[in-house]
């Protein structure tokens, strides 16, 4: 490597920086992803040559100029992006790239998890972490023949979502819960799981599992590769879907998985869809899954959702929230001004799409 290379650290404030980087990174066919807090850029002559940056354990936005590829530049970038990481308090890293990249990150240590072929592959700098955490799930594998999964944001958890976990808790022998654990939502995933842990105690036969980051947050998925929207919106689904059907679901044996109706959403309505056809195609060799929709409750006319709440809350009307979600949610609710203060400052934003968020 020539010695007049060099490796920088560039934080998002550095607006200079940061416009040369962006610049570099549509040169090579990329956008930059607005979540990197930290770019490592590589310069020869001033010129920036390679760069990449972290969004928290995620490494974005890598790229290299092809005409230097070959020269080790590719490892030492992703050695010092990973002692950044590890610097910034993350050791279990992942990252999304273009297929073509595969052979390039494999040499840096990471291993393919689940790819849309031609497009993106989703890789973790570890060969059997996945796997460990499949074993640890199969420990809460229970006797039945239907068993059912539910996977849910709860942003916060109302009626909505109690009504979805008790009907399908009453059409299964046992069902397990998810809460996604990415903290991009409104309220905190350890408030979020308390809530949906205390708004589902009286159901015998529910497991509630703490998230994971095996189960794909739309809030994380990078598109600063990929043009269009609906391409997006496809390799999120397929590649979240296949972690689900081939490691999570047969380690507790799941032959359901359950979402509520969406009248509302689009988005969520496709990927409901979808979701049926990955779940039952013979292209995985994996255990087909049955996806069950169940009717949303409604009040007054109106499915009860979330993001219902959430506008209800930035306008402070606690007399129609309290007849959307559950004594638990609604104390936590009035006993937390900073939240509602939070909110307020965004009542239009959208849930983060998980499988039929309510």
């Amino acid at each position: 490597m020539y010695d007049s290379t060099i490796f920088n650290r560039v934080k998002r404030s550095e607006y200079k920086k940061i416009a040369d980087i962006t610049k570099f990174l549509r040169q090579n066919d990329l956008n930059i992803d607005t979540t990197v807090e930290e770019f490592i850029t590589v310069t020869r002559d001033s010129q920036i040559i390679a760069c990449g940056g972290i969004a928290d354990n995620i490494i974005k936005c890598v790229a290299i100029n092809e005409s230097l590829r070959g020269e080790g530049i590719a490892l030492s970038l992703a050695t010092e992006l990973v002692n950044l990481a590890y610097e910034r308090n993350h050791s279990h890293l992942f990252i999304y790239t273009k297929t073509q990249n595969e052979v390039l990150f494999r040499q840096c240590g990471f291993f393919p998890i689940a790819s849309v072929p031609g497009i993106i592959v989703l890789m973790e700098n570890s060969c059997c972490r996945l796997s460990r955490y499949s074993d640890r799930l199969a420990k809460s594998r229970q006797p039945g023949e239907k068993i059912g999964c539910i996977i849910m944001n709860a942003n916060p958890f109302t009626l909505g979502h109690q009504y979805l976990v008790q009907q399908a808790a009453a059409q299964c022998d046992w069902l397990h819960l998810f809460l996604v654990k990415e903290n991009t939502s409104t309220f905190p995933y350890v408030d979020r799981l308390r809530l949906v842990s205390e708004g589902t105690a009286g159901i015998p036969n529910l497991t509630v599992h703490p998230g994971s980051e095996y189960m794909i947050s739309r809030a994380t998925f990078p598109c600063y590769f990929i043009k269009e929207q609906g391409v997006i919106d496809n390799c999120y689904t397929e590649i979240d879907l296949k972690i689900f059907r081939q490691y999570l679901a047969p380690a507790l044996g799941v032959t359901h998985r359950f979402v509520g109706t969406e009248p509302f959403c689009e988005v969520t309505s496709k990927y409901n869809a979808d979701m049926r056809y990955w779940l039952n195609t013979p292209e995985l060799a994996f255990p087909p899954i049955e996806l069950v929709e169940i009717e949303r409750l409604q009040h007054e006319g109106t499915a009860i959702s979330a993001s219902w709440v959430r506008r209800l809350l930035a306008k402070k009307q606690f007399d129609v929230i309290t007849d959307l979600v559950p004594d638990c949610t609604y104390n936590y609710l009035i006993n937390n001004p900073n939240i509602r203060h939070k909110n307020a400052g965004n009542p239009a934003e959208e849930s983060i799409i998980t499988v039929g968020e309510l």
